[in-house]
């Protein structure tokens, strides 16, 4: 077979065209299958490797935005502690207080509504079912400004929250796990041995920072003080965190700047604050910037592969220069340039890499399908990621093909005649 195609290289053509050079290497290539198809094993782990980390990577960034914009465009969260002791791990000081909210609602132009909340881990029990819930002491305000909806019954209204009613509304996840079978409104759930009627049951909501906010509970503000958490002898009625809806997404900037003056004034501080006002911009960057990073690791990972697979291209084409001295010696005294021999190597390089690249994108983007399928990620790959995969294939093959190819076109035709 090299002979046959080494033939075709007449007197009077020094030169063969690309569309020949190309065609010879895929004949080259087919005439012995098995090696060409393990050569491009490399090439095709490492192609799907990148393709699958890096759409796994994106689909855990697309989660992880698609949970905060739940959130809402023009919600602000303003939390206790500040910076410095989230760093060191100390527990946030009691530093918010049900009057800053009201502080807030009254003083803050840009603002709409304020939902402040507390938050404690109870164990909730309906018959002989227990569980231990996220219950939350809210106002009526904490359902529009967090975006959740009633799926049926009521949510609590002033009137419980005035008189410090029992009454309850909870997640659909936790509906389902105290009342199998049974519709919720109307039963009664015991939290820390007091019995609180449930009223409402809430749309799915879905997960935000690893916590499914549809197995939480909520009862009114003041019942949450009188009955479960109490009231702090010298802070008052402490607040884990007070969400606050801006006028519109527009006004979120300066709502934030707002708040953060009159809490600065409020606390009497000087120097370091003692709160701290976050948007959900904020953690939209901060969540970015994570998974950006992860899924630029796990793509460097997987590149990985692909330069193990091109080290094997090249170890390959050696052994290839080594075995197709005659064809090569034939070739230049039949009037073959130096450069005709290196193209030709060099495509058939470009052919390995390049077609184990398609092969392994789609392998890739399979096993993306896949995972999308069977996990609540969303993963998924741009077709810019996918072409420039493949071209980075092409292009480790043609830079590793690079010293057989010189090696080919380095020799001595006569010498290599000599093994004829």
């Amino acid at each position: 077979m090299p002979f046959q195609l080494a033939t075709r290289l007449t007197l009077g053509q020094s030169r063969l065209p690309v569309a020949e050079t190309v065609t010879m290497a895929f004949k080259t290539l087919k005439a012995n299958r098995l090696r060409s198809l393990l050569t491009m094993l490399g090439i095709v782990i490492g192609n799907a490797s990148v393709i699958t980390l890096v759409g796994v990577g994106r689909g855990a960034q697309n989660l992880a935005e698609g949970q905060l914009s739940n959130l809402g465009a023009n919600v602000l969260f303003v939390v206790p502690g500040n910076n410095d002791t989230r760093r060191q791990g100390i527990d946030f000081p009691k530093s918010l207080v049900l009057e800053d909210a009201a502080a807030i609602s009254d003083q803050v132009p840009s603002v709409k509504r304020v939902a402040p909340q507390i938050t404690l881990s109870e164990v909730v029990q309906a018959g002989g079912i227990s569980a231990t819930a996220s219950t939350s002491g809210v106002t009526p305000e904490f359902l529009p400004v967090r975006q959740f909806e009633v799926s049926t019954g009521r949510f609590f209204g002033a009137d419980d929250l005035r008189a410090a009613r029992n009454v309850v509304v909870i997640g659909p996840d936790l509906a389902s796990k105290m009342f199998p079978g049974r519709a919720a409104v109307g039963r009664v759930l015991r939290i820390r041995d007091q019995s609180f009627a449930v009223i409402g049951v809430l749309e799915p909501k879905g997960a935000v920072f690893g916590q499914n906010q549809d197995e939480n509970a909520y009862v009114p503000l003041t019942t949450m003080v009188s009955k479960l958490s109490g009231r702090d002898p010298t802070y008052g009625i402490s607040l884990n965190f007070i969400s606050v809806e801006a006028r519109d997404e527009a006004s979120t900037g300066a709502a934030g700047f707002q708040i953060t003056n009159l809490l600065r004034q409020r606390h009497g501080i000087l120097r370091e604050d003692d709160f701290a006002v976050r948007s959900q911009k904020d953690a939209l960057t901060i969540v970015s910037t994570i998974t950006g990073g992860l899924t630029l690791m796990l793509g460097a990972i997987g590149a990985v592969s692909l330069l193990v697979g091109g080290i094997g291209i090249m170890n390959i084409m050696l052994v290839s220069v080594s075995e197709r001295t005659e064809e090569i010696g034939l070739r230049k005294a039949l009037g073959a340039r130096s450069n005709d021999v290196l193209l030709q190597f060099l495509v058939e390089s470009l052919v390995l890499s390049s077609l184990g690249g398609v092969i392994g994108s789609g392998l890739g983007l399979g096993a993306i399908s896949l995972v999308a399928l069977v996990t609540p990620l969303p993963a998924a790959i741009g077709a810019s990621t996918v072409v420039g995969t493949v071209v980075l294939s092409g292009s480790i093959g043609l830079f590793f093909g690079v010293v057989p190819a010189r090696r080919a076109a380095r020799l001595d035709p006569i010498a290599a005649l000599r093994s004829l």
